[in-house]
């Protein structure tokens, strides 16, 4: 299978063994989990307002590597630490992604790396 990882340095860098990114057989790209981190690796604080705008804008780097845009995303996968975060991640995520958007799923989970309120994964096509 071809496989190509894709980094941006306008991106967190990745917290262990794995890529920010990869494009398989040319035409699909699968994005790592993007949580509330500056590309810098710094978290941010504050609401998960804030947090998924940066998730979004970490997201936005990483397609863009790939030459990519929202546009290309056919899938997102949402993890919340609390569905009482839903409303919010929602008005931010479907301001970012326009229409039509992409298929999605949405759950809540335990926990999230860094204590973090959200993060979100996208498969996109060329």
């Amino acid at each position: 299978m071809d496989r190509e990882p894709i980094s941006t340095p306008h991106a967190p860098p990745a917290l262990g063994p794995y890529s920010q990114a990869i494009r398989a057989q040319g035409r699909f790209l699968f994005t790592a989990g993007q949580i509330a981190l500056r590309p810098d690796g710094t978290r941010v604080e504050g609401d998960v307002r804030a947090q998924t705008e940066q998730v979004m804008a970490n997201l936005k780097a990483v397609l863009a590597e790939a030459d990519l845009t929202f546009a290309n995303v056919v899938k997102t996968t949402i993890f919340l630490s609390s569905m009482e975060h839903f409303a919010v991640v929602n008005e931010v995520y479907g301001a970012a992604v326009g229409t039509p958007a992409p298929a999605r799923s949405t759950v809540a989970v335990a926990g999230l790396p860094l204590g973090v309120d959200v993060e979100i994964e996208m498969i996109a096509v060329s």
